[in-house]
Protein backbone atom coordinates (compact mmCIF):
# COMPACT_ATOMS: atom_id res chain seq x y z
CA UNK A 1 0.00 0.00 0.00
CA UNK A 2 1.20 3.53 -0.75
CA UNK A 3 3.05 5.27 2.07
CA UNK A 4 0.70 8.26 1.88
CA UNK A 5 -2.29 6.07 2.77
CA UNK A 6 -3.41 6.77 6.38
CA UNK A 7 -3.62 3.86 8.77
CA UNK A 8 -7.03 2.30 9.10
CA UNK A 9 -8.39 1.73 12.61
CA UNK A 10 -7.54 -1.96 12.20
CA UNK A 11 -3.94 -1.17 11.19
CA UNK A 12 -3.59 1.33 14.04
CA UNK A 13 -4.70 -1.37 16.49
CA UNK A 14 -2.33 -3.87 14.85
CA UNK A 15 0.65 -1.59 15.38
CA UNK A 16 -0.52 -0.76 18.90
CA UNK A 17 -0.74 -4.44 19.82
CA UNK A 18 2.72 -5.15 18.46
CA UNK A 19 4.33 -2.29 20.40
CA UNK A 20 2.67 -3.57 23.59
CA UNK A 21 3.46 -7.22 22.93
CA UNK A 22 6.07 -9.24 24.79
CA UNK A 23 8.17 -9.33 21.62
CA UNK A 24 9.05 -5.69 22.26
CA UNK A 25 11.10 -4.54 25.24
CA UNK A 26 9.66 -2.71 28.21
CA UNK A 27 11.42 0.38 26.83
CA UNK A 28 9.51 0.32 23.54
CA UNK A 29 7.33 3.34 22.78
CA UNK A 30 3.57 3.09 22.95
CA UNK A 31 1.41 4.66 20.25
CA UNK A 32 0.91 7.93 22.12
CA UNK A 33 4.65 8.24 22.82
CA UNK A 34 5.41 7.34 19.20
CA UNK A 35 3.03 10.05 18.01
CA UNK A 36 4.84 12.64 20.13
CA UNK A 37 8.23 11.34 19.01
CA UNK A 38 7.34 11.59 15.33
CA UNK A 39 5.76 15.01 15.81
CA UNK A 40 8.99 16.38 17.31
CA UNK A 41 10.97 15.18 14.31
CA UNK A 42 8.46 16.41 11.74
CA UNK A 43 8.16 19.95 13.10
CA UNK A 44 11.70 20.23 14.47
CA UNK A 45 14.99 21.64 13.23
CA UNK A 46 16.03 18.94 10.75
CA UNK A 47 14.73 16.11 8.61
CA UNK A 48 15.51 12.72 10.16
CA UNK A 49 15.62 9.59 7.96
CA UNK A 50 13.82 6.50 9.21
CA UNK A 51 17.04 4.54 9.75
CA UNK A 52 18.09 7.20 12.28
CA UNK A 53 14.89 7.30 14.31
CA UNK A 54 13.48 3.77 14.07
CA UNK A 55 15.93 2.10 16.51
CA UNK A 56 14.96 4.60 19.23
CA UNK A 57 11.33 3.50 18.98
CA UNK A 58 12.29 0.05 20.25
CA UNK A 59 14.34 1.40 23.18
CA UNK A 60 17.59 3.15 24.05
CA UNK A 61 19.79 0.04 23.75
CA UNK A 62 20.61 -2.20 20.78
CA UNK A 63 19.26 -5.26 22.61
CA UNK A 64 15.83 -3.59 22.80
CA UNK A 65 15.15 -4.44 19.15
CA UNK A 66 11.95 -6.52 18.81
CA UNK A 67 11.82 -10.22 18.05
CA UNK A 68 10.21 -10.31 14.62
CA UNK A 69 8.92 -13.71 13.53
CA UNK A 70 10.33 -13.24 10.05
CA UNK A 71 11.45 -10.51 7.61
CA UNK A 72 7.90 -10.21 6.27
CA UNK A 73 6.57 -9.23 9.69
CA UNK A 74 9.41 -6.77 10.18
CA UNK A 75 8.59 -5.18 6.83
CA UNK A 76 4.92 -5.02 7.77
CA UNK A 77 5.48 -3.32 11.13
CA UNK A 78 8.07 -0.84 9.89
CA UNK A 79 5.81 -0.07 6.94
CA UNK A 80 2.92 0.72 9.27
CA UNK A 81 5.21 2.94 11.31
CA UNK A 82 6.42 4.79 8.21
CA UNK A 83 2.83 5.37 7.12
CA UNK A 84 1.93 6.60 10.61
CA UNK A 85 4.77 9.12 10.31
CA UNK A 86 3.67 10.20 6.84
CA UNK A 87 0.10 10.57 8.05
CA UNK A 88 1.21 13.08 10.69
CA UNK A 89 3.38 14.89 8.14
CA UNK A 90 0.49 15.11 5.69
CA UNK A 91 -1.78 16.59 8.34
CA UNK A 92 0.76 19.36 8.99
CA UNK A 93 1.13 19.98 5.28
CA UNK A 94 -2.51 19.91 4.20
CA UNK A 95 -4.57 20.71 7.31
CA UNK A 96 -2.32 21.86 10.18
CA UNK A 97 -5.28 23.21 12.16
CA UNK A 98 -6.65 19.67 12.37
CA UNK A 99 -3.55 18.29 14.09
CA UNK A 100 -4.21 16.88 17.54
CA UNK A 101 -1.67 15.25 19.87
CA UNK A 102 -2.54 11.66 20.71
CA UNK A 103 -3.29 12.29 24.37
CA UNK A 104 -4.92 9.69 26.60
CA UNK A 105 -7.80 10.49 28.91
CA UNK A 106 -8.76 9.25 32.34
CA UNK A 107 -11.30 9.93 35.08
CA UNK A 108 -10.46 10.95 38.62
CA UNK A 109 -12.88 12.00 41.36
CA UNK A 110 -15.66 12.26 38.82
CA UNK A 111 -13.69 14.56 36.51
CA UNK A 112 -12.31 13.81 33.06
CA UNK A 113 -8.64 14.68 32.57
CA UNK A 114 -6.18 14.66 29.68
CA UNK A 115 -2.88 12.89 30.28
CA UNK A 116 -0.20 14.24 27.96
CA UNK A 117 2.76 12.67 29.77
CA UNK A 118 3.42 9.71 27.40
CA UNK A 119 3.07 11.97 24.36
CA UNK A 120 5.33 14.64 25.88
CA UNK A 121 7.92 11.99 26.77
CA UNK A 122 7.93 10.85 23.14
CA UNK A 123 8.29 14.43 21.94
CA UNK A 124 11.15 14.97 24.40
CA UNK A 125 12.89 11.86 23.06
CA UNK A 126 12.47 13.21 19.54
CA UNK A 127 14.10 16.46 20.62
CA UNK A 128 17.17 14.53 21.78
CA UNK A 129 17.90 13.42 18.20
CA UNK A 130 18.80 17.05 17.44
CA UNK A 131 19.59 18.16 20.96
CA UNK A 132 22.02 20.94 20.03
CA UNK A 133 19.48 22.75 17.87
CA UNK A 134 16.76 22.37 20.47
CA UNK A 135 19.13 23.60 23.19
CA UNK A 136 19.61 26.79 21.18
CA UNK A 137 15.83 27.20 20.99
CA UNK A 138 15.72 27.40 24.79
CA UNK A 139 17.55 30.72 24.45
CA UNK A 140 14.80 32.07 22.17
CA UNK A 141 11.18 33.18 22.56
CA UNK A 142 10.27 29.52 22.17
CA UNK A 143 11.46 28.64 25.67
CA UNK A 144 8.14 29.25 27.51
CA UNK A 145 6.35 27.02 25.01
CA UNK A 146 8.87 24.21 25.49
CA UNK A 147 8.58 24.29 29.29
CA UNK A 148 5.33 22.23 29.49
CA UNK A 149 6.90 19.58 27.23
CA UNK A 150 9.91 19.45 29.52
CA UNK A 151 7.78 19.22 32.66
CA UNK A 152 5.70 16.31 31.35
CA UNK A 153 8.32 14.62 29.20
CA UNK A 154 11.74 14.85 30.82
CA UNK A 155 13.04 11.81 32.69
CA UNK A 156 14.09 13.81 35.76
CA UNK A 157 12.77 17.02 37.28
CA UNK A 158 14.01 19.20 40.08
CA UNK A 159 12.17 18.83 43.37
CA UNK A 160 10.42 22.18 43.01
CA UNK A 161 9.37 21.27 39.45
CA UNK A 162 7.68 18.09 40.65
CA UNK A 163 5.13 20.28 42.39
CA UNK A 164 4.00 21.53 38.97
CA UNK A 165 2.95 18.05 37.82
CA UNK A 166 1.75 16.35 41.00
CA UNK A 167 -2.01 16.37 40.35
CA UNK A 168 -4.20 15.28 37.43
CA UNK A 169 -5.49 18.83 37.07
CA UNK A 170 -1.96 20.22 36.68
CA UNK A 171 -1.06 17.56 34.10
CA UNK A 172 -4.30 18.36 32.28
CA UNK A 173 -3.49 22.09 32.09
CA UNK A 174 0.06 21.46 30.90
CA UNK A 175 -1.26 19.06 28.25
CA UNK A 176 -3.57 21.75 26.90
CA UNK A 177 -0.66 24.20 26.86
CA UNK A 178 1.37 21.73 24.81
CA UNK A 179 -1.42 21.32 22.26
CA UNK A 180 -1.69 25.10 21.88
CA UNK A 181 2.09 25.45 21.53
CA UNK A 182 2.61 22.96 18.69
CA UNK A 183 1.60 25.31 15.83
CA UNK A 184 3.90 28.02 17.19
CA UNK A 185 6.82 25.59 17.60
CA UNK A 186 6.26 24.39 14.04
CA UNK A 187 6.28 27.95 12.65
CA UNK A 188 9.47 28.71 14.55
CA UNK A 189 11.34 25.83 12.97
CA UNK A 190 9.96 26.53 9.51
CA UNK A 191 11.73 29.88 9.79
CA UNK A 192 14.92 28.51 11.42
CA UNK A 193 15.29 25.04 9.97
CA UNK A 194 18.60 24.15 8.35
CA UNK A 195 18.16 22.83 4.78
CA UNK A 196 18.42 19.07 4.68
CA UNK A 197 21.74 17.67 3.47
CA UNK A 198 21.46 14.38 1.57
CA UNK A 199 23.00 11.45 3.40
CA UNK A 200 26.11 10.05 1.77
CA UNK A 201 26.91 6.38 1.82
CA UNK A 202 30.03 4.57 0.79
CA UNK A 203 27.84 1.91 -0.86
CA UNK A 204 24.22 2.08 -2.03
CA UNK A 205 23.16 -0.58 0.49
CA UNK A 206 24.63 -1.95 3.73
CA UNK A 207 27.17 -4.72 3.48
CA UNK A 208 25.67 -8.17 3.97
CA UNK A 209 27.51 -8.62 7.24
CA UNK A 210 26.63 -5.15 8.52
CA UNK A 211 23.86 -4.68 11.08
CA UNK A 212 20.52 -4.03 9.40
CA UNK A 213 19.40 -0.37 9.47
CA UNK A 214 15.90 -1.37 10.61
CA UNK A 215 17.14 -1.76 14.18
CA UNK A 216 16.46 -5.50 14.47
CA UNK A 217 20.02 -6.19 15.66
CA UNK A 218 20.48 -8.82 12.94
CA UNK A 219 22.94 -8.81 10.07
CA UNK A 220 21.60 -7.31 6.86
CA UNK A 221 21.92 -10.61 4.99
CA UNK A 222 19.68 -12.32 7.54
CA UNK A 223 17.18 -9.47 7.78
CA UNK A 224 16.11 -7.02 5.05
CA UNK A 225 18.74 -8.45 2.72
CA UNK A 226 17.14 -11.88 2.92
CA UNK A 227 14.25 -10.90 0.61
Amino acid sequence: MHLDTPLTDKEFDELDRFLLSDRCSDECMTMDALHGFLTAMLIGPAVTPIEAWLPRVWGPAAHDAPQFRNPKEMERITGLMARFCNEIALTFEVAPKEFEPLFSQFESDGHQFIDGEPWAWGFWEGMQLHAQAWDAAWESDLAPLLKPIYLLGAEELEEEEMQLVDTPAKVHRLSLEIEAAIPVIRRYWIAHRTPAVPLKRETPTPGRNDLCACGSGKKYKKCCGAH
